[in-house]
């Protein structure tokens, strides 16, 4: 079996291999998933930034688009052309060109409308917004003359940028004047103010004209910009923040609209990916190193209870051999104790029977009278009768026979108490009437009784009851009873036996009771012991009680002492009842 230091070992080798592999698994997680996210992230940024930016050229070309046809309309009016003169420029006409351009520009939205006389004269403006740029004017009239409609980026008085449009005024085929109606950005400027992204407009020269950032207006792009380590960054009050740069050329104006993204959410996504990478890494590291630990764990809980296991097989088995030895030995002793018990239950029975038979040799000498004097009856009036019957005296004869007879029924009476008491009993018990036992009884001890001038009374109510137990061994104890008592009351004239029923339910209690001394206190604690006696020596063997309190308890009863303190003595005995029929066990 592997040892406990070597699985942790190769357990704590498993641990530093995993987090090698975790970390390189971690590594790559967090590299890819940032990128992942921050390319998310970047096509977003760029379809919104693209989005915003269609919608700029949209605008931007649908203003231009809204003043674009406005020259060539008053060009052709009758009421623009008259405002031109064909000799040389009065207030009046001044005046009137005036209120005119005044008029459109209200009526237009136009930034500005003005009209110039061919050699590039200013007749009359709304405002006068514009800032005197020759070049610009020149580029107008110019395009305005060969019957083009003129385009140019100029120059408004708020140092702002805007954008004109001129057509030619022409009479009989000679151009007499040209419109110039300028369009500004202010609209669009503040709408691009809304919106978070920096968006700007630069020219073909690359200078700023039209953003929503007022530092950057009319500054080169190559000042508010640098490239640096590939990204585009862009100038924010004293430093450069990083954008996306998306431009869209507009062709029919030369211009490129930019709409700048902020690159500050893809870091934001990379970080966010990075985290989640690293936590879901950190996840998967826990998960491996608790799989490790519990595995560690169960293999070295499966280790233990092997080795408990075989502990527990070494103990049965070291167990087993002693159960085996003991089982071996308690079979012996169980042998022994059976014999034992055998040669104990034997000696007992012999026991009861010496009782019995010590109780017959106690009562021999009265039990013999009891035999010669009716023996003795019998010679004589079998002698009388032989006479009578000589002198034909029949019926004196038939009365000295009739005596014998009964003479000879009483001895036979005795003989049967005499010989059921002395032979063995058995062990059953069962259904016994009380007055079977108590007459079988009473013969064997009334002579006895007699001889000590002891009488003996029994209660009448006894003779109908029937207890659970067996009769010889019932007869045995009524017996030792009657005759301690006798004994007890020796030298009395007036001593009485009384057999009493003291109490019946399911039970039944039977009082022996005498009048004699009663027992000494001190000798009260070992009266139902064997060998123990107060009487003298050779008069009894002290086993008479011990085999009559161990009797009622095999009938599952009771025999106890009530001694009074006058003296007398009473020994109760509890005995089942039973119905008074049935076979009766001995």
């Amino acid at each position: 079996m592997i040892s406990g230091h070597k699985i942790r070992s190769r357990f704590r080798i498993a641990r530093v291999a995993a987090a090698i592999a975790v970390a390189l698994i971690s590594v790559a997680a967090i590299y890819v998933v940032s990128t992942y996210w921050r390319d998310r992230a970047d096509v977003q940024i760029r379809r919104k930034a693209a989005e915003t930016l269609a919608v700029q050229a949209e605008i931007l070309a649908g203003m231009l688009d809204k003043y674009r046809v406005l020259p060539p309309l008053l060009s052709r009016q009758d009421d623009i052309a008259a405002l031109f003169p064909e000799t040389g420029l009065t207030p009046d006409l001044i005046g009137k060109a005036r209120r005119k351009a005044e008029e459109v520009t209200g009526l237009s939205g136009a930034k500005e409308v003005a009209f110039f006389l061919p050699d590039g004269r200013l007749l009359a403006s709304a405002r006068r917004v514009f800032d005197d740029d020759p070049a610009g004017r020149r580029a107008l009239i110019e395009a305005a003359r060969q019957g083009q409609l003129g385009r140019a980026v100029v120059s408004l008085d708020n140092r702002e940028r805007g954008y004109a449009f001129s057509s030619g005024v022409r009479r009989r085929g000679a151009m007499i004047g040209v419109v110039v109606v300028y369009v500004g950005f202010d609209s669009v400027e503040a709408t691009w103010s809304l919106s978070a992204n920096p968006i700007f407009v630069s020219d073909r020269s690359g200078t700023v004209f039209l953003t929503n950032r007022s530092e950057w207006k009319l500054r080169p792009v190559s000042a508010i910009a640098e490239e640096a380590s590939g990204t585009q960054r862009f100038r924010a009050g004293n430093d450069y923040v990083a954008h996306i740069d998306l431009s869209r050329d507009l062709p029919l104006l030369d211009w490129q609209l930019h709409v700048l993204a902020d690159r500050k959410p893809l870091e934001e996504a990379r970080l966010f990916g990075a985290l989640a990478a690293a936590l879901a890494c950190l996840v998967l590291a826990t998960a491996v190193f608790l799989l490790i630990r519990r595995r560690e764990t169960a293999v070295l809980k499966l280790r233990k209870d092997r080795a408990a296991a075989l502990r527990l097989e070494r103990m049965v088995r070291d167990r087993t051999l002693a159960l085996s030895r003991t089982n071996v030995s308690l079979s012996r002793e169980i042998e022994e104790r059976r014999l034992a018990e055998d040669k104990l239950r034997k000696t007992q029975t012999e026991l009861v029977q010496a009782a019995k038979l010590a109780a017959l040799g106690q009562m021999s000498a009265t039990l013999s009278h009891e035999f010669n004097q009716p023996l003795a009856a019998i010679r004589t009036y079998a002698d009388n009768g032989a006479r009578l019957l000589s002198k034909g005296c029949s019926e004196q004869a038939t009365d000295n026979f009739s005596r014998i007879a009964a003479m000879v029924d009483r001895m036979a009476e005795l003989s049967r108490a005499l010989l059921s008491f002395s032979r063995k009993s058995g062990t059953t018990t069962g259904i016994v009437p009380l007055a079977a036992v108590l007459d079988e009884a009473l013969i064997l001890v009334r002579p006895r009784a007699r001889k000590a001038h002891v009488a003996i009374e029994l209660d009448p109510a006894l003779r109908t009851l029937s207890v659970l137990g067996g009769r010889i061994r019932l007869s045995q104890v009524f017996v030792n009873l009657v005759n301690n008592a006798i004994d007890a009351m020796a030298g009395q004239d007036d001593g009485v036996v009384r057999i009493t029923l003291a109490s019946l339910s399911d039970e039944l209690t039977i009082n022996v009771s005498d009048s004699g001394p009663g027992i000494d206190k001190a000798h009260r604690a070992f009266i139902f012991e064997p060998f123990f006696t107060t009487k003298q020596a050779g008069e009894g063997i002290g086993i008479g009680l011990s085999i009559a309190y161990n009797i009622v308890r095999e009938f599952g009863g009771q025999i106890v002492l009530h001694d009074q303190e006058e003296g007398n003595c009473t020994f109760a005995i509890t005995l089942k009842l039973a119905e008074a029929h049935g076979i009766a066990a001995e």
